[in-house]
């Protein structure tokens, strides 16, 4: 029989469960990676404690650990990776509940080899079981919250995340990687361009909190947006020549990262949808619907510095969807211009105070440095604090 000949409907259910019990079988093994590495580290820092008066005892404790597992010839517990397990057990200090580890007191027969007391005793060592199914059960059943295990995440992403100092972000990438199934290449560039705190920027204390507890969740317009975009993903080297088509195009092609650098909630209709007005044409760059606002929501794109008339041009598009495209169920369009280089008052007297519909954000064509990243950062919160003290002037003498 040719077995080639098959209904497809049966080879497509027949390869989906192969498929699936293939990655099943991968994330159990990246999960029990994980909380093997985790317990050790734990191991580690349990033993550093009880010896903590003496001087250099965690140091040499791992070095012999390390000597003895190399000596042993198991692979990939080299001094480095030892501290880099102690390090996990102490950020992720919750990552398993207690009631998922149990403890057995070993029989004589059961009993690791160890050396045997001067009277000829051999100590019976209390020893951990790892019951990988009884983990994973256990951590289903309580709520999930940032700091805990989630077989979604691999060793890999925890090595990224121990990297990120701040508890909030930390939170935060946790919980966007679970969401949007980052990779763990994905993972890097969020956290390498800063990504929560360009949010941040544009977040009073209860967005932050609310950033920190359940990821980019936009409530507002202005959260929408980030005050930066990064699209070095585009690969068009920073020059006088670079066209505004040549920009847009490359974003059409790339839209699956272009998505993800604007964040959730964005669903993609086209590019240079016309309008027209009286019998004259204009054409938005890009066009999307926010799902989460229940609105249009423009982005035109600008090579050089912001004018005026790029504003007074993003003011015509929203009023335009708002009048002719907006159905009772949608909310105000928004518009968003993305611009290498603005100023913040011509941006102000042209929109004038108070509006919420229309924003302004830089965008990058590399990943920023460092410095580069903290210059933006206090030029954003030095703006914001002088659009503060414009609201609030200071109470003049009666």
């Amino acid at each position: 029989m040719d077995l080639s000949r098959q209904p497809a409907p049966l080879y497509s259910r027949v390869r989906g469960i192969i498929d699936s019990a293939r990655a099943g079988a991968s994330r159990s093994v990246d999960t029990f990676m994980v909380v093997s590495n985790w317990l050790i580290g734990r191991e580690i820092v349990e033993d550093e404690q009880k010896g903590k008066r003496r001087a250099g005892y965690g140091e040499r404790i791992l070095e012999g650990l390390a000597a003895k597992l190399k000596a042993d010839k198991v692979r990939g517990y080299s001094l480095p990776n030892l501290k880099l397990f102690r390090k996990f057990a102490l950020i992720y200090s919750e990552l398993l509940p207690d009631a998922a580890i149990s403890y057995t007191a070993c029989s004589q027969s059961s009993a690791p080899q160890v050396e045997a007391d001067q009277k000829g005793h051999t100590p019976c060592v209390e020893s951990r079981v790892i019951d990988l199914p009884a983990i994973l059960y256990t951590a289903r059943r309580e709520s999930w919250k940032p700091g805990r295990l989630h077989q979604n995440l691999c060793w890999s992403q925890y090595r990224l995340l121990m990297k990120v100092e701040n508890p909030q972000a930390r939170a935060f990438y946790e919980i966007e990687a679970i969401k949007s199934s980052w990779a763990a290449r994905e993972l890097e560039r969020q956290i390498n361009s800063k990504l929560y705190e360009r949010l941040a920027l544009s977040r009073d204390k209860e967005g932050l909190l609310r950033l920190a507890s359940q990821g980019q969740e936009p409530a507002t317009p202005r959260e929408a947006f980030k005050d930066t975009a990064v699209l070095e993903f585009v690969g068009i080297p920073e020059a006088p020549r670079m066209t505004e088509t040549a920009l847009e195009s490359a974003l059409i092609d790339q839209m699956q990262r272009f998505l993800l650098e604007l964040g959730r909630g964005f669903a993609f209709i086209g590019r240079q949808r016309r309008l027209t007005l009286e019998g004259d044409h204009f054409y938005p760059d890009l066009v999307f619907y926010h799902a989460v606002l229940k609105c249009y929501a423009i982005v035109d794109l600008k090579v050089g510095k912001l004018t005026h008339q790029d504003l007074g041009q993003m003011q015509l598009y929203v009023n335009y969807y708002d009048r002719e495209r907006r159905t009772a169920g949608d909310n105000p369009t928004l518009g968003l211009i993305l611009c290498t280089d603005k100023n913040d008052a011509v941006v102000r007297y042209t929109l004038g105070e108070g509006q919420s519909t229309i924003f302004v954000s830089l965008y990058k064509l590399h990943l920023p440095t460092e410095a580069e990243l903290a210059a933006e950062l206090k030029r954003e919160l030095l703006s914001l604090e002088d659009d503060q003290s414009r609201r609030d002037p200071p109470n003049s003498g009666s």
